[in-house]
């Protein structure tokens, strides 16, 4: 019997993992450096710092796009090395594991997360699986198993997943590619055309972080560094919020017309419980300035941006874990039987 149970959430950014009866255990960037095309030289938070700077011959990649495993090795070896280092380096044991992964997907890319487990050099136990939405409610603290409806929404990295659950299961869940590295590129290619100035993919983030807002009118500003488009010369420019607002609120809008779509499609008896209870908010991009004021204006609803939104995942794969009533929540996956 294993001893040890990991919950694993498999972000495009990053990667959390959560230990049976210890709560959250890792939280790094989902990001690896390799030399040569076949050296591993770092991985999570200190690859990361060798983003857009690193010489040709290093390669900084993420496994993970889109929500499901673009490259089944790389991810191998950062999880082998992530377990090691929770370990501490003791001798690994047999242990099992439950991962998270987004609802609409093909069942190919679901029993891909199965596989990379049971395929990795790890002494693996039993495999189960949780539907992201689940644990994603379960971590925001919300009562799943009743018949009282709930409406999530994740605004992850690379994808935003709206979904409405009862009685444990999810009833209507949407699936689309917006996220914060969406808002990210945007600010990107608006300070380039307004400013001249060609900014890394970093820069964009702190600015989304400083700066942006769902509501416009907000005043603020900030430094940033970069490379002037007609000189090629690094140079400062201050860059305001009204910039990032523009920038990202096409992509905001965009999401409130998908949680309409589903509020649309929401059986009656429980859009009278969404009604009652709200729409709850989670992922990175969830603290947002005013994205709670704005879907709320836009859906006439009462709108709750979570606690610690960016790890409501993990939070609710150990509440299953750690929880008997919750348990019912994770499916085991076969192992794959051949034919001949």
């Amino acid at each position: 019997m294993a001893l040890k149970t990991y919950g694993i959430d498999f972000g495009t950014s990053t990667i959390k993992i959560s230990r049976k009866g210890h709560g959250i255990v890792l939280d790094e960037r989902n990001i690896v450096a390799i030399a040569d095309k076949k050296n591993i030289i770092a991985t999570g938070d200190e690859a990361y710092d060798m983003y857009e700077k690193a010489p040709p011959n290093i390669v900084v990649t993420h496994p993970v796009r889109n929500g499901v495993i673009a490259d089944v090795a790389n991810m191998t070896a950062l999880l082998i090395h992530f377990i090691k280092k929770i370990s501490g380096g003791k001798r690994l044991g047999t242990a099992d594991y439950i991962v998270a992964t987004p609802t609409n997907i093909t069942e190919v890319e679901r029993r891909s997360f199965y596989d990379l487990i049971a395929s990795s050099t790890l002494k693996v136990g039993n495999i189960k699986i949780v539907e992201k939405p689940v644990a994603d409610a379960v971590g925001a603290g919300l009562d799943i198993m009743s018949a009282r409806g709930v409406m999530i929404v994740n605004i992850g990295a690379d994808t935003t997943e709206i979904s409405v659950l009862s009685l444990g299961g999810i009833v209507l869940s949407k699936l689309i590619p917006i996220g914060g590295n969406k808002f990210d590129e945007a600010i990107k290619n608006t300070v380039k055309k307004k400013h001249n100035l060609y900014i890394g993919d970093k820069t964009s983030e702190s600015l989304k972080r400083k700066l942006a807002s769902a509501l416009p009118g907000v005043v603020a500003s900030v430094n940033v560094y970069g490379r002037d488009v007609v000189s090629g010369l690094p140079v400062e420019v201050e860059i305001n919020s009204k910039t990032v607002y523009e920038s990202i609120s096409e992509y905001l809008y965009s999401i409130i017309d998908s949680i309409r779509v589903i509020l649309e499609r929401t059986p009656p008896e429980i859009s009278s419980d969404i009604i009652d209870g709200g729409i709850y908010v989670t992922g990175g991009s969830a603290n947002i300035f005013g994205l709670d004021e704005l879907i709320s204006e836009e859906t006439n609803l009462n709108v709750n941006i979570c606690e610690d939104p960016a790890n409501t995942v993990v939070k609710g794969l150990a509440r299953i874990m750690d929880e008997s009533g919750l348990s019912s929540l994770a499916n085991q996956l076969k192992p794959k039987t051949f034919v001949d």
